[in-house]
């Protein structure tokens, strides 16, 4: 076997192999991830919503954690009215994670889904909020 071909052959095993696991993705339909909302907090509501419809959150809830950062530390502007009119504090902490006090089940499940990184514990420690996010 000349060279050319022992090339030609280790390529065409090297796609086949490389390609396996998208293969492997494309006929497995994707499995939508399992969000818990049992927390204490939560059962306790009389009604179960969040500061925003749950449509809404799940598609702009980093655009509104971003701005809440953004008015808090930059402009000291502590409170958030809801679509509602309902006054909520602007704590990721105090706000978000008294109901959703399960990151691992509630925010990594969907994060990871997606293939998005969460970096909440860039700027805020869970470990002394008593979670244990990722």
């Amino acid at each position: 076997m000349g060279a050319k071909a022992k090339i030609a052959l280790f390529v065409a095993v090297f796609c086949l192999i490389a390609a396996v696991p998208f293969a492997a993705n494309a006929t497995a339909p994707a499995k939508d991830p399992s969000v818990s909302l049992d927390t204490p907090t939560i059962n306790a509501l009389p009604e179960k919503r969040c500061v925003e419809s749950a449509e809404y959150m799940r598609a702009n809830h980093m655009v509104m954690l971003e701005q809440w950062r953004d008015d808090a530390v930059r402009d000291g502007d502590l409170t958030y009215v809801n679509s509602r009119g309902e006054r909520f504090e602007k704590s990721l902490h105090e706000t978000c994670l008294s109901c959703h006090s399960n990151p691992d089940e509630f925010c990594t499940a969907c994060h990871s889904y997606s293939g998005v990184s969460l970096y909440c514990e860039d700027c805020h420690n869970m470990t002394d909020a008593g979670l244990q996010g990722k």
